[in-house]
């Protein structure tokens, strides 16, 4: 699925900015590759970025959702196109896991792509169907263990945050849940309310809203303390799964090859368009909280986790599809 969105404004800055006359970057569009649908926390965090980065840079940036192959169509077209920083992914805590849940992944998600900023974290929301009569998790494992062939998790994406956490819950609770994944946030999310699936782990931006309209049911949430944003909803911990804790972090990558000036100036335009009081403001409303990081710090920060999930795939020996 392709959709092109234009962040609108921009020309004033650009005329602004001194060298641009002379060819310097940017001086024409920016394409920001989403490789899911839109309407999904990745879709939405990725239409923040692009505004923040047209304020800072004065450079029109265009979103573009190619969904399609856990997330590879999109993560390739940035690929295939020149590494001049004129063509970027917006992708979530996801994209760095392709090869450990792609078998073929025609890619490598470290070592060719350079992680230019990570713009945010948010919970994950255990959800399920309001018209089911088990509303919390024990009441849902008993079922489960009763009737395993009744019960499935919807992912947004192999391998995404959502999809680790569904593994973590079957872990912890000893069940044996089927994963279904789906092609992004919001067609697993239809299929949760029309009742076709029965349980997801999905971001708060995605599903918070949902929630207060009744189309899903909020089971609880896999932060440390309950959340202000929803204080009715217990913590996944409190139901019994001490230390369960999932979040999904959203960010920006380039091709490796892209010249490095420019990713520093990329990263410096986000991480001042992140700490702004009205960003914040609107984050923390939605349950988020910003995050800014150098490149270097940035990188090892992605090593790290995706060591730790990595593991999390092998205790549940998961195989790559």
């Amino acid at each position: 699925m392709r959709r092109r969105v234009l962040i609108a404004g921009g020309a004033g800055l650009v005329l602004a900015r001194p060298g641009l006359a002379q060819g310097t970057w940017p001086n024409r569009p920016i394409r920001m590759v989403v490789p899911y649908t839109p309407g999904g926390a990745t879709d939405a965090m990725a239409r923040l970025a692009a505004q923040k980065l047209q304020e800072k840079l004065g450079a029109t940036v265009v979103v573009e959702n190619r969904a399609g192959a856990n997330g590879a169509i999109g993560s390739q077209a940035v690929l295939q196109a020149p590494a001049d920083g004129y063509t970027i992914l917006a992708s979530a805590s996801i994209h760095p896991m392709a090869r450990y849940v792609m078998k073929n992944a025609p890619y490598d998600p470290v070592t060719d792509f350079i992680a230019v900023a990570r713009t945010a974290r948010g919970p994950l929301i255990l959800v399920n169907n309001p018209r089911l009569p088990q509303a919390t998790i024990p009441e849902i494992v008993a079922a489960a263990k009763r009737d395993p062939d009744k019960w499935s998790f919807a992912t947004s994406s192999l391998g995404s945050a959502g999809h680790l956490a569904a593994l973590e819950f079957n872990r912890m609770t000893g069940s044996a849940i089927e994963i279904v994944g789906y092609r992004g946030t919001s067609p697993a999310l239809s299929d949760i309310a029309a009742g076709n699936v029965q349980l997801m782990f999905d971001p708060v931006l995605s599903t918070i809203q949902l929630i207060r309209g009744g189309q899903i049911r909020g089971v609880g949430i896999a932060t440390a303390e309950r959340s202000p944003l929803a204080p009715e909803l217990p913590t996944v911990a409190e139901a019994g799964l001490p230390g369960f804790e999932f979040y999904s972090w959203y960010g920006v990558w380039a091709a490796r090859a892209t010249p490095r000036e420019l990713v520093d100036r990329m990263n410096a335009a986000l991480a001042e368009g992140m700490r702004e009081a009205a960003v914040v403001e609107r984050l923390n409303g939605l349950g988020f909280e910003p995050v800014t990081q150098g490149v270097d710090e940035l990188e090892r920060f992605i090593a790290e986790d995706v060591a730790r999930n990595a593991a999390l795939l092998r205790a549940a020996n998961f195989q790559p599809e």
